[in-house]
């Protein structure tokens, strides 16, 4: 059989099968993504010549890697900003603001350094390492991330991390910058960083993203005015609920980008900003049931092609120096900048630890090496890719099976605060 068209097959079972798994692995050491990096690791070893999957050396599929990631990262982020049914205020989303300020500067400094120490980087290495490793994944994370609108588990362990990858993802790209400018010309222009690639690529990102889910939010929330004692929202027909995702979905990231803003930023802005309209509206159900299933296509796709990088050698090149940096960053690096930042959180001890160690390595960290790859010349790129997929396998085990357990005992013991969504 032609390896395209087994293909076919093989994704559509999967994608198929992953709504039957989803129930039978409740309650389970077992996951999703654990399930289907192995499924990919085994297909890829058998030999039904299905391809051989090396980014670190072939320029296309390095392309390849950037644009799937790329459009699953973007999807998560429109399907996280819909999920948050907190309104915005200052007391209720403060507590977020020391993870992307405080944890994740730490996180790339840790890690930046142990990559130039331990393994031998360049400079410009090591921060593209750190820029790679420090943000947590909006995609793999939806163990720990708050469930659909409406949905009742929704305490402030799961608003942190799931507002944490909503913006970190957009927040370590200043950082990916400063890496290709590290790498292109030996030492990077400080102002011209700070001032272009933070100051006004955050900016942009967050007003276009605001102006997107506004006029998104008017077009769907839209009220009559026929009879001012008896308005009533006048909702978008019955079915056009897709339709009105993917386009916000591609208006935010498009127009942020053409405005040299950062994409991603402008999509989980746009998603919470239409979300804040009509909180308690049903047609966020609708919406994000939608995207919720183009997710779970592409997320489906991608660990089984992670499971083939394994297969096919993507940890070749991985030394005890990058394990080092890898199991330190997971067990060490991570959680202690995470309870430096949730320092002055008002959730309990057990809270803190559990926001602190529950920060999942992803598709993002792919779609940052790749994209960094793509656009500059970094020594030692193979060492990068063994080095960031075994973090992330690491993190899809030790996460997958510990994250279920850890937030249902915390819900047993009441110990997390719960604050009114509405």
């Amino acid at each position: 059989m032609e390896p395209r068209i087994l293909l076919f097959v093989i994704f559509g079972a999967a994608i198929g099968g992953s709504i039957w798994l989803e129930k039978r692995l409740e309650g389970t050491w077992l996951s999703i993504p654990i399930v289907y990096v192995a499924l990919g690791w085994l297909l890829f070893s058998l030999p039904l010549d299905l391809g051989w999957l090396s980014p670190a050396f072939d320029a296309e599929q390095t392309v390849a890697v950037e644009y799937v990631s790329e459009l699953l990262v973007i999807v998560s982020l429109m399907s996280l900003g819909l999920s948050i049914d907190r309104k915005l205020s200052w007391s209720g989303w403060k507590q977020v603001l020391p993870l992307l300020f405080v944890t994740m500067p730490l996180c790339i400094a840790a890690i930046a350094l142990l990559g130039w120490w331990t393994m031998g980087l360049s400079l410009a290495s090591a921060v593209l390492l750190g820029a790679c490793l420090a943000p947590t994944d909006p995609v793999l994370a939806r163990a720990v991330q708050v469930g659909p609108p409406g949905d009742s588990d929704r305490d402030d362990v799961r608003f942190n991390l799931s507002v944490e990858a909503g913006f970190n993802d957009s927040l370590a790209f200043p950082f990916v910058y400063l890496a290709i400018a590290l790498a292109a010309v030996g030492d990077g222009n400080l102002m011209h960083w700070l001032g272009w690639d933070v100051l006004w690529r955050i900016t942009a990102g967050v007003a276009t993203g605001w102006v997107v889910g506004k006029v998104g939010a008017h077009l769907a929330f839209r009220k009559s005015t026929r009879d001012p004692d008896e308005q009533h929202e006048q909702r978008i027909d019955d079915g056009s609920e897709g339709l009105l995702v993917v386009s916000a979905l591609l208006m935010a990231y498009g127009l942020g980008e053409l405005v040299e803003g950062y994409g991603f930023l402008s999509v989980f802005v746009a998603a919470v900003t239409a979300k804040q309209q009509e909180i308690t509206s049903n047609l966020h159900k609708k919406t994000h049931g939608f995207i919720d299933q183009i997710e779970r296509v592409v997320m489906v796709i991608i660990l089984i092609g992670f499971g083939g990088l394994l297969a096919c050698g993507v940890l070749d090149s991985l030394t005890w120096p990058a394990v080092f940096v890898a199991l330190a960053f997971l067990i060490l690096v991570r959680p202690l900048a995470g309870l430096l930042g949730m320092k002055g959180s008002m959730l309990p001890f057990r809270g803190k630890v559990a926001v602190a160690f529950l920060g999942v390595r992803g598709v993002g960290s792919f779609y940052y090496l790749s994209y960094g790859q793509h656009h500059a010349e970094f020594d030692r790129v193979p060492l990068l890719w063994s080095a960031i997929s075994f973090t992330v396998l690491l993190s899809i085990i030790i996460h997958g099976i510990s994250a279920s357990k850890i937030l249902s005992g915390l819900g047993r013991k009441n110990r997390v605060e719960k604050h009114a969504d509405a």
